[in-house]
């Protein structure tokens, strides 16, 4: 590791010699009428970090500002007689963009322009519990190594998950199932790599982070049109294809080889493209890990201009795993994974449309997209595939929805208005073989092929006041399906909302939320059959009754901290049968979560308290820190007693920042401690009984003690250094990512394994017994990932 780190000094210190002149960029671009989309000639454009360089729009809306260092900057757009506006953040280089800039009018405004640029913004909708994630943190987070799901792990009320090489979005004490996820518009069914189904989580992430421009990141006060969350949705921004120039980008990483491009094709359409390879199975095996994953992935957006007024973007994502385990490494760990882990193989695609038309305004979107997954999961009884009857688990599972989705925005003044319908056909086929042991050993073995009609509709007006000062919105949401009759009463799945923001001084602001939320329970759960029967069907859809409040101070334009409350109630969540456990505790680990028997009547709640803070100097620092304390604890009906759920770790900080030095070199550093999380221990009587062993490779716990233990709390630190080389027609950056520097191990409950050796042959079957013994645990890797990146 030395070696590598010397030889890296030594090519950047090289590198930095060739690169020595400095160059100079230029940002080229034009500035619209939000409603009209006609040029604003004669406004204004200046950088945010750098008022003093600027320009002024010609008489067709463009303009230039010349002599730009390299780096990563905010643009500041501003009028008589429009609201300024701060652009997302864009990577000044050999290959900047063309920049677009909207303008909404503001009628209220003729006087002069007094330029504010404002780093920190509240919509009307969600003046609480969001988040903006632009290009800086995207691309230099450290430890994430531009992963998504581990970039937002720094944000408050957002937990991760030690164990095991996985990043499950864990937000405000929620499942990970409870996540939704969007792609300019277009939902998608899930973000990672060898997800988890009727979950989201994986060890690796599916969107190439070379296409994002910006995240919305919500952890409440939901929009209307962004339905079936209880704990978050993701709202991804994909960039725009270059309407000047064709530009790629080659990355070579220590998991991955990507080749992404963006450009035109004519003076009307452009294009977003990437390709990804993984060979993580390499990785894997060095690091002594039992599985080894191996993917392959894509996407692309086209996005065409047929006027002004008329545009089209279709766009792509697909992702194809192939999972093997390392049968080679040896070891008790090992032993274990490998006993229950199975193989996995994947293929998932989501494909969208989406048209809007501007007309004045008012704006309409009609879009239409269809997601598929297809899960197979294999596992053999010692891994022993020759014979059948060793077979312990063969899953092949489906899942598709089509949504064709409308909808109409009209801007009135201090008023907007949104309103919109949407109606998905949502098919699911499974066949499904597993060994299961109750109080005696039996097969699990079924056919489904279920499809049903859902819809949705859903309104919200906004009101802001001239000054800006105060921020209402009012939404309603209704959804319904064709499931059972239960769930065709729209009117019991009423969504209302509300949210209100106060600024009082230029410093000092308090917003709130409240809301009803629902979500269909996961497809597994609606389509699982015994005896040939449906047996889930008066499942109802999963509710959360959900507050926010939240105080901000802001000084400067570059620090802001906030203290933010929150109370999540939750209703009709579905109870395993089998084993007494919410379905929302569960999905943390690789397999399928839903396919057992269910009934809504378990109840939870989640509430606590959030601090955060946000210090920026435009292109120099970025620094994000939260502490949250909470707990989140479900029961199995209104007669039980609350318990700890599965993601109660109370106790959640993190703190995450980049600096930029001179001559382009950036330093990252990330901590993160998280309160130990609660667990269950095992049932040894149970998981001793040869039967109940071979039927899932792995001990059972004692439910009647369910998350009566507890683990101790985790600490991790990761670095993150980036050099960058701009010279004039390219771009170079070198960087090396180290999680877990400190080599911090988080001690599990000790796993109760069969040593395969029987203690009662004599006995009859269903009484034999294996020898048991215990193994220690713990999980925690030293990770350096090297990386090299080069835009032409």
């Amino acid at each position: 590791m030395k070696r590598i780190i010397f030889f890296l000094i030594c090519v950047c210190l090289s590198l930095d010699w060739l690169s020595a002149a400095e160059h100079l960029f230029l940002i080229h671009g034009r500035i619209i009428d939000k409603q009209t989309r006609e040029p604003v000639p004669f406004a204004n454009v200046i950088l945010e970090s750098d008022p003093t360089k600027g320009s002024a729009t010609d008489e067709k809306g463009d303009f230039s500002i010349t002599e730009v260092k390299p780096g990563i900057y905010r643009l500041v757009a501003s009028c008589i007689g429009y609201k300024n506006c701060v652009t997302p953040e864009y990577i000044v280089s050999a290959n900047t963009p063309f920049v677009e800039i909207e303008l909404e009018a503001d009628q209220t405004q003729l006087d002069e322009v007094t330029v504010r640029p404002v780093l920190f913004q509240k919509l009307a909708e969600s003046p609480v519990s969001m988040q903006v994630i632009g290009l800086q943190e995207i691309e230099k987070s450290p430890g994430a190594n531009r992963d998504i799901s581990r970039i937002v792990q720094a944000y408050p009320g957002v937990a991760f998950s030690p164990a095991g090489y996985r990043n499950d979005l864990i937000v405000r004490g929620g499942s990970p199932s409870e996540n939704r996820f969007y792609l300019d518009g277009i939902e998608i069914p899930n973000i990672n790599h060898f997800s988890t189904q009727g979950a989201s989580g994986g060890p690796v992430g599916i969107i190439n982070a070379d296409l994002i421009r910006e995240i919305n990141f919500y952890t409440g006060a939901f929009p209307s049109d962004k339905g079936n969350a209880l704990s978050s949705v993701l709202d991804f921004r994909l960039r725009d294809g270059n309407m000047e120039n064709n530009r790629f980008k080659a990355t070579l990483g220590a998991s991955e080889v990507s080749l992404s491009g963006n450009g035109h094709f004519n003076d009307k359409v452009s294009y977003l493209v990437s390709v990804r390879q993984s060979y993580l199975q390499l990785l894997f095996n060095v690091l002594g890990l039992p599985l080894l994953p191996n993917y392959i992935d894509g996407q692309f957006k086209i996005k065409a201009r047929f006027s002004p007024t008329d545009e089209l973007t279709v766009l792509g994502l697909t992702g194809i795993d192939r999972m093997k385990l390392n049968l080679d490494l040896t070891g008790e760990d090992a032993e274990y994974i490998l006993s229950y882990l199975p193989i996995i193989e994947q293929e998932t695609f989501t494909l969208g449309a989406m048209y809007r038309h501007y007309a004045g305004k008012h704006t309409q979107s009609l879009s239409v997209s269809h997601n598929f997954l297809r899960n197979k999961n294999t596992k053999y009884l010692n891994n022993d595939e020759s014979t059948e009857d060793n077979q312990m688990l063969r899953l092949r599972s489906t899942e598709q929805k089509t949504v064709i989705k409308g909808e109409n925005k009209s801007y009135l003044g201090s008023w907007t208005v949104k309103e919109g319908a949407e109606i998905n056909y949502i098919q699911y086929q499974n066949t499904s073989f597993q060994r299961m042991y109750g109080d005696q050993l039996y097969m699990s073995d079924y056919d489904t092929d279920l499809g049903l009609w859902s819809w949705g509709a859903f309104a919200t007006a906004e009101y802001t006041t001239p000054d800006n000062r105060f921020k209402s919105a009012l939404g309603l949401r209704l959804d319904g399906n064709n499931f059972s009759k239960e769930m065709k009463q729209v009117w019991k799945n009423i969504s209302p909302r509300l949210s209100l923001s106060y600024t009082f001084t230029d410093n000092w602001s308090l917003s709130g939320s409240g809301g009803l939320y629902n979500q269909l329970p996961p497809y597994t759960g609606l389509g699982f059959k015994e005896n040939d029967v449906l047996i889930n069907e008066n499942l109802k859809y999963m509710q959360v009754a959900q507050g926010n409040i939240g105080l901000s101070w802001k000084a400067h334009n570059q620090l802001s901290i906030s203290l933010e409350g929150f109370y999540k109630k939750y209703f009709h969540v579905p109870l395993s049968v089998n084993d007494q456990i919410p379905l929302l505790c569960k999905g943390n680990d690789y397999g399928v979560i839903g396919n057992e028997p269910l009934v809504s009547t378990a109840e939870g709640q989640s509430y606590g308290l959030e601090l955060m803070g946000k210090w920026q100097i435009l292109n120099r620092l970025n620094l994000v820190s939260s502490f949250t304390l909470y707990r989140s604890e479900y029961r199995n009906n209104k007669e039980s007693e609350y318990i700890p759920s599965a993601w109660d770790n109370r106790i959640i900080f993190n703190t995450s920042g980049t600096y930029n030095f001179p001559k382009n070199w950036s330093l990252g550093a990330k901590l993160s401690c998280i309160g130990g999380a609660p667990y269950t221990p095992y049932d040894a009587d149970k998981s001793s009984l040869v039967q109940a062993w071979n039927a899932q490779g792995r001990p059972y716990y004692d439910y009647s003690r369910y998350n009566s233990e507890r683990l101790a709390g985790y600490a991790q630190l990761d670095i993150r250094v980036d050099k960058m080389f701009y010279f004039k027609r390219y771009m170079l950056g070198i960087y090396l990512d180290i999680q877990n520097i400190t080599k911090s191990k988080l001690k599990q409950q000790d796993i109760l394994m069969s040593t395969g050796v029987i203690e009662n042959p004599e006995a009859p079957v269903e009484a034999q017994r294996y020898v048991m013994k215990s193994i220690k645990q713990e999980s925690g890797t030293l990770l350096p990932t090297i990386g090299v990146t080069f835009e032409f």
